[in-house]
């Protein structure tokens, strides 16, 4: 959780050194690790789908420090930057993406399905939309518990058009269920922009229908991501139910890495970098002297060393034998999400 800052603090800061750290550090490690993603995927290293998370990373970096470590994650399969922030193996989460045996989930999950129980994260999911009402399930299973966690579950904007969406605000109003429903809203489900296929363009209105607390949070700002998030959070661990929160993002890349972005232009996506969420980040540091520009460099240094360590380890992975396929269909007691 965010610490505030101190009194001593500039005047315009609102959090922790230690916070602003993290969210800068977090940040750069996602933001880095997707390019290294990209580039590894144009020189068929890494293969199958691979959905990229840049300019989104306030998206997961934010509601980090808003929430605790017995909190349960759940997302679409735009998944690597989430296990980043939590605090999954780089080489790990990179080993799953090369297909190796190392991976998060030995393989054979791949881009799409990262999971680690270790800290919390019930995975990426393939299937548009499915893992709306498993994050209501998550939820249900800390209320029906008696603990005070709550589920977190992000979905695209697309998948407000499942009917899972809406069976699952439905039930989680009715049983006052923690959970808070986080659209990332990146403008486009593929390369369909919302306004073309939703008549309800203000996503977070979606919510009011079964009177979810429900409200629009600016993204690209880490603050408002953290400050959404730990009010949504408040209500759940009070037993006052869920909360919608719609964030407002942008991917400077295409939905996949195969997609040609011919539905959008270049100058959209510029306008969108001049609100990049790190660098917003990085000139309240610099602007309020929270770091110093060595202090930047050395962390910019360590995410850089990290990558690359990623890499390294994933390349020197050995690969899955083949009569392992057989193992981990079938989940086990004491393996909640994946067998170890």
């Amino acid at each position: 959780m965010a610490k505030k800052s101190s009194s001593t603090t500039k005047s315009k800061v609102k959090y922790s050194k230690e916070t602003y750290t993290f969210w800068y550090e977090s940040m750069l490690l996602m933001r880095r690790f997707e390019e290294k993603a990209g580039q590894l995927y144009g020189q068929q290293k890494i293969r199958g789908f691979c959905h990229l998370y840049i300019g989104q990373e306030a998206c997961a970096s934010g509601a980090i420090t808003a929430l605790e470590k017995d909190d349960k994650w759940i997302t679409a399969y735009r998944c690597h930057a989430h296990p980043l922030g939590l605090g999954t193996d780089p080489g790990a989460v990179m080993a799953e993406l090369f297909g190796k045996e190392t991976g998060t989930t030995k393989g054979k999950g791949g881009s799409m399905h990262i999971f680690d129980n270790k800290v919390n994260f019930a995975g990426g999911h393939g299937i548009v939309g499915a893992q709306i009402p498993m994050g209501l399930g998550l939820g249900f299973a800390e209320k029906y518990k008696g603990t005070k966690n709550l589920c977190i579950c992000y979905l695209g904007d697309g998948a407000v058009r499942q009917g899972a969406f809406h069976e699952a605000l439905n039930l989680a109003m009715l049983y006052k269920t923690p959970v808070i429903f986080a659209i990332e809203n990146n403008g486009y489900a593929m390369g369909t922009s919302v306004k073309r296929s939703s008549n309800v363009n203000e996503l977070y209105t979606l919510g009011e229908a079964y009177d979810m607390p429900s409200f629009p949070v600016d993204a690209m700002n880490v603050e408002e991501v953290h400050e959404a998030v730990a009010e949504a959070a408040s209500r759940a661990r009070k037993g006052e139910g869920p909360t919608l929160l719609e964030f407002r993002t942008y991917r400077y890349k295409g939905h996949s890495m195969s997609d040609p972005q011919k539905y959008r232009t270049k100058e959209e996506v510029e306008e969108y970098k001049q609100r990049d969420p790190i660098e917003q980040v990085k000139k309240t540091i610099m602007d309020n002297n929270i770091l110093s520009e060595d202090e930047i460099k050395e962390i910019d240094a360590k995410v850089k060393k990290k990558v690359a360590d990623a890499v390294k380890f994933a390349e020197e992975s050995p690969w899955p034998n083949g009569e392992d396929a057989f193992l981990d269909v079938y989940a086990e007691e004491d393996y909640p999400y994946v067998r170890e």
